[in-house]
């Protein structure tokens, strides 16, 4: 029975993660973490492939004659951001930080892999995904693309993220978007530099930026409809270095953000759209240079009725939220759940006081949450691979 490990294997993961969380990596650099996890594996006997997108390990734990097999992953990259915590376990490593809990994440899936070894209560394969670079860089992306489902065959495939701001013992698991897609943009305008107090003998970038900035709310205000949800922030503006002088050249840089596929195409469009009547009207030159970033993370329906059932198993029917709305932010679990079924869920970690969000120098992963999260990880694959 799970109960008679969980408490020392919690205790054991738990140390673990925090000297993941003292030794943090930035995308596709997790070589420490990413030996650590290989390295527990193997210890456990199963079969570990290493070097995947760099840095990923992917383990293999097959029972039974069962065709059926599905993914459990974890993400492990910290962040470029200095750590204000005073704790023992804080980052050694000046300008990073696990300030989004990967740390956590990959210590309660290694739990889960050992519980699993032990308890052999399924009929099937599991592949344990321990992904590099989700923070910003795509590693789910380059794991696709390096033949993360032709080498690991698999029917679902199921993601976890803590939540602050959600109780400790919750779960939200909804149907549907759940994640946004994001874009980047940066536009550089070209007019005429001169003085500023001949603004008739230049062209004027600044004038014509700021109309452009203004034009891209009308994206969202007045050509999106207003029951789907959208972002376009312009983030950065730079022109210019003195009072008396109009530049030659500015630059503007943002963000685009949906939960639908067709949305972020008919966005893309539009943002050129825009450009171009800008260019016409102040007499400038644009060059937009548009990065398509992470896909909406869509969660199918099969997939999300098992996680769903396991969820309300572990925790209970009245700590599992099932329609929470979807986050703004991104998530390259996107990539992988594109390809094959997948179902990415929410797990509570505290109210979040004292700015201890996601992203926050403040932050740490609530260890309170490991026993719950090797719980549903274990439950899932039973679940999901019932002999």
């Amino acid at each position: 029975m799970i109960d008679d490990i969980l408490p020392n294997l919690t205790s054991k993961v738990a140390v673990l993660r925090r000297d993941i969380h003292a030794h943090p990596e930035l995308a596709f650099a997790e070589k420490r973490t990413a030996a650590k996890v290989a390295d527990y594996l193997d210890g456990l006997g199963l079969e570990v492939h290493r070097g995947i997108a760099r840095t990923g390990v992917v383990a293999k734990l097959a029972l039974g004659t069962s065709a059926r097999a599905i993914g459990l992953r974890a993400d492990m990259d910290a962040l470029p951001l200095t750590e204000l915590n005073s704790f023992p376990h804080h980052s050694t490593h000046e300008g990073k930080m696990h300030a989004c809990g990967h740390d956590g994440h990959t210590a309660m899936l290694l739990g889960a892999a050992e519980a699993l070894c032990q308890l052999r209560d399924f009929d099937g394969t599991v592949y344990f995904i321990f992904q590099p670079a989700e923070e910003h860089e795509g590693g789910g992306r380059v794991m696709v693309e390096e033949g993360l489902f032709e080498r690991f065959p698999m029917d679902m495939v199921f993601g976890l993220h803590n939540w602050p701001g959600m109780a400790v013992g919750s779960f939200g698991v909804t149907e549907g978007p759940v994640m946004a897609g994001t874009d980047r943009f940066e536009i550089e305008v070209t007019g005429r530099g001169g003085h500023a107090a001949m603004p008739h003998q230049a062209v004027d970038v600044v004038l014509a930026g700021s109309a452009l900035v203004q034009a891209l709310q009308s994206l969202v205000s007045r050509n999106t409809d207003p029951l789907a949800a959208a972002v376009v922030s312009v983030t950065r503006f730079h022109a210019g270095h003195a009072d008396n002088v109009l530049p030659e050249t500015a630059v503007l840089g943002g963000t685009v953000r949906t939960l639908n596929a067709e949305l972020q195409d008919a966005l893309e469009q539009g943002l050129r759209r825009i450009c171009t009547g800008i260019e016409s009207t102040y007499r400038v030159s644009i060059d937009l240079r548009y990065e398509r970033g992470y896909p909406p993370t869509v969660n199918a329906s099969e997939p999300s009725l098992i996680a769903r059932d396991v969820a309300r198993q572990v925790v209970g029917e009245a700590q599992v939220l099932t329609n929470l709305p979807p986050s703004m932010g991104a998530e390259d679990f996107a990539y992988l759940s594109r390809v094959v079924p997948g179902c990415y869920v929410w797990l509570g970690n505290g109210p979040g006081e004292g700015g201890c969000m996601l992203h926050s120098p403040h932050y740490d992963f609530n260890d309170e949450i490991i026993a719950t999260g090797i719980r549903y990880w274990v439950r899932l694959v039973e679940r999901a691979l019932a002999p």
